[in-house]
């Protein structure tokens, strides 16, 4: 994914929030509104950090050598993103499990890369194979596989407005691509409460 030009300051960015206000129809020096643009700014901001951070940088020699060859996975890990389309959120979990060739990551390392990657514009399916590629390309592992389930707040608020619908995504790569029994005992360990 290609790096955004140039990150605009919290100040600068105010300003495009208030003169959307503006042309919503809103006065930005309303009593409720005083703050507001640089508020959105700042979330914003926070809310597409993952286009700033480095893969390298938040693993920071994170990867153990360990004889392990068993699956490692971590499940139901908090995912929070937006939609590349209509700016607003997606809210979902994510499981993430590889097998390990040598080395292991450090646990909370698993949960960065998500975030690193759900911290973007993003449609799911482009979000669940960053994640999956990214686990792969660290650990050097025989297979990774990655399912993503989430509800897509432009999908209830706003056109169709189906509350109860979920997207689930997948990818596996390596061992989980290509042995059925593999990939089918990971299925099983995400499905257990």
């Amino acid at each position: 994914m290609k790096a955004p030009l140039k990150l605009m300051s919290a100040e600068a960015l105010a300003d495009h929030y208030r003169k959307m206000l503006v042309g919503l129809g809103e006065d930005p020096e309303r009593e409720g509104l005083k703050g507001t643009p640089l508020r959105a700014a700042k979330a914003m901001q926070y809310l597409t950090r993952g286009y700033h951070e480095s893969l390298e940088e938040l693993v920071n020699g994170a990867l153990f050598a360990s004889s392990s060859d068993e699956m490692v996975l971590v499940k139901d890990i908090e995912l929070y993103s937006l939609c590349e389309h209509h700016l607003l959120p997606i809210i979902g979990k994510c499981h993430v499990a590889y097998l390990p060739d040598g080395k292991v990551l450090g646990l909370s390392k698993v949960a960065r890369i998500v975030d690193m990657f759900a911290r973007r514009l993003q449609i799911q399916e482009s979000m669940t194979r960053e994640i999956a590629q990214a686990i792969m390309d660290v650990t050097g592992a025989k297979g990774v596989a990655v399912v993503a389930e989430a509800r897509h707040m432009c999908m209830m608020m706003r056109g169709v407005e189906k509350q109860n619908s979920t997207m689930v995504t997948s990818v596996m790569l390596g061992t989980f691509r290509e042995d059925a029994r593999t990939r089918s005992e990971f299925m099983d360990l995400i499905r257990r409460g």
